[in-house]
Order: C-alpha cells, then structure tokens, then sequence
C-alpha cells in the first residue's frame, strides 16, 4: 500500500517533465519518442527518454534511463514513489517486458506509474498490475545494495 499518496499537482508535474524529456529522445531509426520521469522519495525527479543505437541491443527505454539515472545520482532502490511515462500512442503508452521487470525491482509491486499520451489521456495503475507473478528478491534482500554499502 503506498503510504505517501501522490497529490494532482505531483502527478501533474511528472506528467509534463516526461513529455517536455520526451522530445531529447535519440530515436534514429524508429522515430518513437518515449518520455520518462521519476520521483524519488526526496522530492527529486529523475527525467528519463529512450535512446537508440543501430545495434539495436544497447537501445534503452525511457523508463530505464530515468531509473538508473536515479539509481547513478545515489537514489536508494525501492525509495521512489511514482513513475510517470509519455509517448505519442492513442491509448497510453505501457511500458516494455524489460522496463516491468527492472521496475518490480527497483521499485517495488505497489508503486504508482502514470501512463499517458500526447493527447492527455492517462492511465494510472502500479507497477505490480504491470507484472503479476513477477520474480521479486525476497523482502530481507529487498536492497541488495546494503551489503556494499
């Protein structure tokens, strides 16, 4: 259960930093710009977009960018509390099977991710609806970065 509830403002917010990151995209080859942004648990944001390479394997998503921007800027895993992602889709954009997956980790199954499109619908569910029966570390391993630390 998230405990610390978004406002409409924060949801707000998220929303236009994903579609303003969106438009930084590098995306030569599909021409699909994806957007993303990422609050912390400090209040930060953690903008993400999606970029391509001709090998196509080392193209990233923006929901990963933003992700392991935040995890790169000192952002503890599982500290965010939402996820907002744009694209220019006519129902809102979901994310891949790779970002649910790096999501259930880094994030956690109850937090909120706000799906939207260019044209203002939006989509709010958590990233658990995204990935049921996802493979999760058990809880006292939740942060396996403490054992670094």
């Amino acid at each position: 259960m998230n405990r610390n509830p978004l406002s409409n403002e924060e949801k707000d917010r998220l929303i236009a930093e994903a579609k303003l990151v969106r438009e930084r995209a590098y995306v030569p080859y599909s021409h699909f710009k994806v957007g993303s942004a990422l609050l912390a648990a400090d209040g930060s944001v953690h903008l993400g977009c999606n970029v391509e390479n001709g090998a196509l394997g080392p193209t990233n998503c923006a929901e990963r960018t933003a992700l392991f921007r935040a995890i790169a800027d000192g952002q503890s895993p599982r500290s965010f509390r939402a996820i907002a992602v744009t694209g220019d889709t006519e129902l809102p954009i979901t994310p891949c099977g790779v970002c649910r997956q790096v999501l259930i980790e880094l994030c956690g199954p109850e937090m909120p991710v706000i799906l939207t499109n260019l044209k203002g619908d939006r989509t709010e569910t958590t990233v658990g609806a995204l990935l049921p029966g996802a493979f999760l570390l058990p809880e006292d391993d939740a942060d396996p970065f403490d054992r670094v630390k």
